[in-house]
Order: structure tokens, then C-alpha cells, then sequence
């Protein structure tokens, strides 16, 4: 589900039936100072309603849905890990521009994939660093962890947690993923799956742009799915690596030789 109306961004860094998106429920609080590259995405009033991670200085990857009212009143904070709550520990930053992939279709969330460039640096710390982005895909089974502020269930119209929560879920097949007793062909290859075949792990509600971490790099991005912590639907998440070279074409522009790419 977009966030309606005009949005401030609020990145706060983590020490710790339809195609629903913005969509962490059966997982547990995470300890502080234990996920450094989380953010926040918070509206004016500081009502959170995306989340985000790191991966620079001065840019945010986050998903191109939670672009909608991102551009006005912008306002980021590093350093936090308990939402709507002034701990002390934040960094404020306005955003300077918003990026949203040229692919991005909000019909079928393919390439759900944004970047947010921020107007004043953010000063790495203990309690602040940025994550790496993955360079090729992961398998079907593999751990990742992933985390944010949204809702930790679904009846009663979803409770938002005060501090950051996580949970750890398995990579599934595309093939399962697509099947007709699941998404039915509307995986694109631009989108990876996570969840157990039990459900009651996921993403949820105010989750999405979180990111997913493998290995202690980011593979994914919350996207969309039906429902929360469905046994049929597993949370679907952006593909990163599929987007490995945009990434840091649009963050070091002509000193990406650097990187290999010719």
C-alpha cells in the first residue's frame, strides 16, 4: 500500500487478495546496535511507512513504491532504534533527489527498486554503517535475515512495534513461488521469495524497502505479497543483484570503471 500525502523521510539507522504492498510478524525485537544500516522512512509528523538500508554515505536503497510524498518536507535520521522516539543517537538529513528505476512498474512491481540521494552526508559510527549490495543471486533454502518497523500482525488492523524487529526466513524457488497454487506467474525475474512452507515468518505492513540480508549483504528488498505470513504466499522481495550495476552506476556515475564495468 503507497503512504498517501506529502512524506518526510525519516532514515533512521538501526542499532538493530490484491498484490498488497508495504507489507515483520513471528520474529523477535532486535538487540541494539545490531543492525546499523536499517532505516526509517518516516511523514512530517515522523509516522513511519517504509523502510530502507545504507548503502553509502549519502544514498538510502529503498523500494520505488515508497516514492510516493518522498519529495517534499524530506527528513532522515541516523542512529535510532526506537521509531518516534528521540534517542539521542540520530542523524537528520533532507533528501536532494529521489531515484526510481526507468523499469519500475507499479502495475506488476517489477523492478520495485529506488534510490535516495541525501543532502549532507551521514558520519559513520558504532551505531551507523552502510551494508553491501550483492553482486550475484542466492539459492533456494539460504537463511536471510530481514527487518523493519511495520506491523507484527494482520487481524485488528496490525500493530506497529516501537523498536526495530527481524526475523530470519528461507529463500523459495521461483518455480514454487510462480506456481498455480501461489503467485501463478506473476514472479518476474526481477523478484526473489522468502518464507517457511508453515508460514507465520514475514514481512508486513510499514516492512517495505527493508532490506533482506544473505551473507551480510543485502539480496533483496521487501516488495509486495498477499498477505502476511501466509503457508502459500511467501513475502516477494526485489532482486538486488538484478540491479547490481544500476546501483553503482547511478551512486558513482563516471567512476564506475573502478568497478570493472566497461
Amino acid at each position: 500500500m503507497n503512504p498517501p500525502g506529502h512524506s518526510a523521510i525519516f532514515v533512521a539507522m538501526a542499532t538493530t487478495s490484491a498484490l498488497t504492498q508495504s507489507r515483520i510478524i513471528g520474529g523477535h525485537v532486535a538487540a541494539p546496535d545490531s543492525i546499523k544500516y536499517m532505516v526509517s522512512l518516516q511523514r512530517s509528523s515522523r509516522q513511519h511507512f517504509c523502510g530502507g538500508s545504507l548503502v553509502h554515505r549519502y544514498w538510502v536503497l529503498t523500494a520505488a513504491h515508497c516514492n510516493i510524498g518522498t519529495r517534499t518536507n524530506g527528513k532522515k535520521v541516523a542512529g535510532d532504534y526506537k521509531v518516534n522516539i528521540f534517542e539521542g543517537t540520530e542523524q537528520y538529513a533532507k533528501p536532494h533527489k529521489l531515484v526510481v528505476h526507468p523499469s519500475y512498474n507499479s502495475s506488476t512491481n517489477n523492478a520495485d527498486i529506488m534510490l535516495i540521494k541525501v543532502l549532507q552526508r551521514f558520519i559513520f559510527s558504532k551505531l551507523c554503517v552502510c551494508v553491501c549490495v550483492c553482486g550475484t543471486g542466492v539459492v533456494e533454502g539460504h537463511l536471510c535475515q530481514v527487518s523493519g518497523w511495520g506491523h507484527v500482525r494482520v487481524s485488528g488492523g496490525g500493530q506497529v512495534p516501537l523498536k526495530l524487529r527481524t526475523v530470519t526466513v528461507p529463500i523459495v524457488s521461483a518455480a514454487r513461488c510462480n506456481g498455480s497454487d501461489s503467485f501463478n506467474g506473476n514472479i518476474t525475474a526481477n523478484m526473489i521469495c522468502a518464507g517457511y512452507p508453515s508460514g507465520g515468518k514475514d514481512a508486513c505492513k510499514g516492512d517495505s524497502g527493508g532490506p533482506l540480508v544473505c551473507r551480510g549483504r543485502v539480496y533483496g528488498m521487501v516488495s509486495w505479497g498477499n498477505g502476511c505470513g501466509d503457508a502459500q504466499f511467501p513475502g516477494v522481495y526485489t532482486a538486488v543483484s538484478r540491479f547490481r550495476r544500476w546501483i553503482d552506476q547511478t551512486i558513482y556515475g563516471p567512476h564506475l570503471r573502478c568497478f570493472g564495468y566497461r
